[in-house]
Parts: C-alpha cells; structure tokens; sequence
C-alpha cells in the first residue's frame, strides 16, 4: 500500500534539448545559468545528487547521493506547462497546441465579444502579464474593456481589474471563452484569468486568483489508471487546473510555493496509504522565471532546498518521491517565455538502492509508468519503469 509523491518545480530546466533551436530555444540552460550567474548554493539538492545529473557551477557532485537522479527528453510537441504536465500523467501530444505570435485573428476575438455583448477587448498580442497591465492597465479603467493577450505559449488570457470586472464575471467569461470560443481549430492549451489590483503606476497581479481553464486531458492517463485501482488522488497547486477539474480525489489550491510544501508536508504527515499526490511549485516559472529574474529564481530553489530534510524525514520506507519540472523558463536568455530544455529527475525510495544514475530518459512519461508500477499496477501508457533500475 504505497505512497507516491510527484512534485514539478516549475520551469526548472538542465539544458536545451537537441530540439531546441526548433523553438527558438538554442543555447537556454535554466538552472545552469542560475547556478553560474547567483553562485547558487543547494546543499540539500546536491546530497540527493542533482550535481550529479550534468556538471553545475556551484551544486557539486557527491559521491554517495541519496537519491537516483538522470534527465528527462521531452517528446510531445510544445514547451508549455499543460504539456509538459500530461507528458508527465503519460499522455504525448503528436501536435502542438495552436500559438498565436500576431495575436488571436479577428473570428476569435468577434465570436468573444458578440458573445459576451462586448463593445471590444484591448491589445490582443503577445505580451508578459506584468507589462501588459502596466501598458493597457489605465485604458481598461477607463473603458471597462477587458484585456486580452497571449504569449509563445498556447494561451488565452483575460487580464482585468477587479474593481472594474469582478472575479466572479471574470472567471464566467474565461469560462465561455474555453467553452465557446477558443474551439477546433483554435483550441488553446488554457484559458487563463489573470485578476489585477492597484493603481496606474502600480497595477499588480492577484496570482492566487489566477485560475487556468484547460482543455480535457485524453483519457486514459495516470490518475484515471490510478482511481480506477482505488489509489486516492491528490492535487496541490495548479495541477488540478492542467487537467480541467479531473482525475482527483481532493485538490488544493495555492498561493504560492510555501504553502504547497506546507500542504505537502501535511499531507505526508497524515500517512494516507495507496495513495499518489501531484504538486506544483509555480513561483520559480511564475515569479521569477518569466520576469528574466536569476537571483529571485535561485532564491525561490533555496526554499525548496531547505524543506527537503523535512520531507525525507516523513518518507516511509516504501514510498516513492519524485522531484522533476515540465519545462525550462531561463531567466537568462532574451526571452520571458518557456524553453524547450531536459528537466531534471531525482528519486528517492528508501527501500531501494540510492545513488543510481537513470541516464537520460526518452519521455516524461516514464514518471507515469514508475508511479504505476509502484501501485503495482499493469502499465499501458507510453513510458518506461525505471524502478527496476534501483530495485536491483
């Protein structure tokens, strides 16, 4: 009756994928450049062998880690968190979601407002969140319109003042969006609203009232496989949204990535037997890694770092832990968006051997199958198990 953790740091990649000029990504290397450009030092990271994956600047390599470590190839097609988190559940994407680098054509944006009996949206390109509030904030105060942008991502955002739209209006018109307007041809990975607070000058983003509107994940994936064997679910951080609302006895939302480690620990401390629990720590791609912020990002990775004592203590014997990402978001190169880079892969099962380097593995989706195969349950999605490899 084990337990299985599954934690995504997001956007934390080890280096580009051979792939990557492909995407626009050559050369982006997240944790590397954060390592070299802050000195970073992770000492719990390293004794669990994360300086063993590849060499870093400043996270050694130890001879005896506590943990078996390697790196992921991503194969679905796309470098987004929706992605890279089904990639993980054991679902490929042969085609990527639709990306809109000139903005979304005119039927979207019509079909949008006539159906809302909106007079019009504002801006309608490519932008980060932060400016573009800082760019259209006092207009949409003004007119009531709603902001609409997007990104090198497949997403559909709706940015509006609460003052002016309430979260609730807000939320019902992300809600037609996914249902009625970002469809076919032109489905989205997620519809996003992204509530604001403030004043021109200091317009600031309420990012734990963001709420992702994704589409259905194809089925079967790792929690329908799961449930369908009586393993209770758990969610904590944005996961439940990647995956529209299913697949999960109880989810928890977050405020950020001290509370889904408090609500991890808690979880972990509650000893909830056949059970599998998926968290996302979003700060690292959502504060830091889009606002091209090294120090803020290595910072954020240091607070992870310091939990990891906590967490192994509460490990039992036949648990499986999994830190891993669903994408890089390089603070350093010239671009706010998500690269197309390996992520890196460290388990830990006391039972088992340690210190066993995994290599290179050849999709994402060999998490699902070694969550699986924990449960000891019969795998039929894409993967391998790399159990085997640390059981002897």
């Amino acid at each position: 009756m084990p337990r299985t953790f599954l934690v995504v740091i997001d956007g934390l990649g080890i280096g580009a994928q051979e792939d990557a000029a492909e995407y626009g990504d050559a050369g982006t290397d997240t944790l590397g450049n954060v390592s070299r450009i802050s000195n970073l030092e992770l000492p719990n990271f390293e004794k669990l062998g994360l300086g063993n994956i590849r060499p870093l600047h400043s996270i050694r390599h130890v001879e005896f880690p506590i943990a078996s470590y390697g790196k992921m190839r991503e194969v679905s097609a796309g470098k987004d968190s929706t992605t890279g988190h089904w990639e993980l559940a054991g679902i490929h994407l042969e085609k990527p979601f639709p990306t809109y680098p000139e903005g979304f054509p005119d039927e979207v944006i019509n079909r949008f407002c006539d159906g809302l009996q909106l007079q019009g949206i504002l801006c309608n390109y490519p932008y980060s969140g932060t400016k573009v509030i800082d760019d259209y904030g006092v207009e949409h105060t003004q007119t009531g319109l709603p902001i609409v942008y997007t990104s090198a991502d497949s997403v559909f955002q709706i940015a509006c003042h609460t003052d002016v739209v309430p979260l609730k209006k807000l939320y019902e018109w992300c809600e037609y969006a996914r249902e009625h307007v970002v469809t076919g041809e032109h489905a989205v990975g997620r519809v996003i609203a992204r509530p604001f607070t403030g004043t021109a000058g200091s317009f600031k983003r309420i990012s734990e009232q963001r709420h992702d509107y994704s589409l259905s994940p194809p089925e079967p994936n790792l929690m329908t496989h799961l449930q369908d064997h009586g393993v209770k679910t758990y969610s904590i951080g944005k996961i439940i949204d990647l995956f529209a609302g299913k697949g999960f006895t109880i989810s928890n939302t977050t405020n950020g990535n001290a509370e889904g480690i408090s609500r991890l620990l808690s979880l972990m401390s509650a000893k909830v037997n056949d059970s599998f629990t998926f968290v996302n720590l979003i700060d690292t791609d959502q504060i830091y890694g889009h606002r091209q912020d090294p120090a803020g990002f290595a910072l954020c990775l240091l607070e992870i770092d310091r939990s990891i004592p906590s967490i192994y203590e509460k490990l039992e014997e036949d648990d499986l832990f999994i830190f891993t990402a669903d994408h890089g978001n390089d603070p350093a190169d010239e671009s706010t968006d998500h690269t197309r880079e390996f992520v890196p892969l460290l388990v830990i099962r006391k039972c088992s051997q340690s210190g066993i380097s995994l290599g290179t593995r050849s999709t994402f989706s060999d998490v699902a199958s070694a969550i699986l195969d924990a449960h000891g349950i019969n795998n039929k999605l894409p993967g391998i198990s790399f159990l085997g490899e640390i059981t002897g």
